[in-house]
């Protein structure tokens, strides 16, 4: 796919994309990404892809996905072009590892969890890879996993919310999977190879996955890949500062009420819509949402309570 479309020009250019994981309904967390990442697009007269990402078919809630593309139907989070299911591409995830391997990039790994856990370093995301396996298997151990080498030096990016963003992966992260124990890719090879597929020029999600931006952006670079612009909107967190999800029983967006659901994701993002906005029909809501939508008033956090707004739910 080119990362421009015809007649346009590659720095004017917007698409951007919603990458939900069909673990349940859809709910306030995940749908403060989905309207940041559409009013965005659309504010810039963008596109605005969604690929469901479906690659850990274990996790995979049956229906989910049918589930939370109704949803986003109902309250008028209407996408451009094909959807994207990542259980549909591994053929390009293979591709992509094998080009890794042929650079030199990858190693098989033979460690288990339990034994990375208890000879490894803390870092930003869990235990830091101790290198047990990078100069080769121990006698007698097969290999499990594949890891990706982490480069020595730093690795950096301007997020358009949180700032500048660096990270030491060897000393933060450590050599990380890219096709684990069970033979499933890895989420991070995975987004790399599907936003460069669909030519994605922006990336607007979760401050939850801030930390995992550098490895991905290590990952274009060694597959000689385009990187997006990134902006890392706040995480929603209850009243425990715990994020909202399907393991803290957050409760599923209601459709009965999209207006006032959607109302609710505007108060949060602090982008201060009229109180009459909330008796809006949805197309009137669309409109002032996308006309008044302001990017410098979000606020650069990483997350923040959902009981600041009030559930209208």
């Amino acid at each position: 796919m080119s990362f421009k479309k015809p007649g346009e020009n590659i720095i004017t250019f917007y698409r951007g994309r919603f990458a939900p994981s069909p673990t349940g309904p859809l709910h306030f967390g995940s749908l403060v990404a989905a309207v940041g990442s559409f009013l965005e697009a659309r504010s810039r007269g963008g596109e605005w892809l969604v690929r469901m990402e479906d690659l850990d078919l274990p996790r995979a809630v049956p229906g989910a996905a049918d589930d939370i593309l109704r949803t986003l139907d109902a309250l008028g989070l209407h996408w451009d072009g094909e959807l994207m299911f990542q259980s549909a591409r591994n053929e390009a995830y293979r591709a992509a590892l094998a080009e890794l391997e042929k650079l030199g990039a990858v190693y098989p790994c033979a460690c288990t969890r339990r034994e990375i856990a208890d000879s490894a370093l803390s870092g930003i995301d869990g235990p830091v890879y101790p290198g047990t396996c990078s100069g080769g298997l121990p006698g007698g151990r097969s290999a499990r996993a594949m890891r990706v080498r982490a480069d020595s030096g730093a690795v950096g990016f301007d997020d358009g919310l949180q700032g500048r963003v660096s990270q030491m992966l060897a000393t933060e992260v450590g050599d990380f999977v890219v096709r684990r124990a069970d033979g499933l890719f890895a989420y991070q090879l995975a987004v790399v190879v599907d936003d460069a597929e669909q030519g994605v020029t922006h990336i607007v999600r979760g401050a939850d996955l801030l930390d995992s931006t550098p490895r991905q952006i290590y990952l274009q670079k060694l597959l000689g890949l385009p990187t997006p612009a990134y902006m890392h909107l706040p995480v929603a967190v209850n009243e425990r500062g715990e994020k909202l999800s399907k393991q803290t029983l957050a409760p599923a967006v209601s459709v009965a009420n999209p207006v006032g659901a959607l109302f609710d994701v505007l108060v949060f993002l602090n982008q201060s819509p009229p109180s009459e906005l909330i008796d809006a029909d949805p197309g009137s809501f669309w409109k002032w949402a996308i006309a008044h939508w302001r990017a410098g008033r979000l606020p650069a956090v990483r997350s923040r309570p959902r009981s600041r707004v009030k559930a209208l739910e």
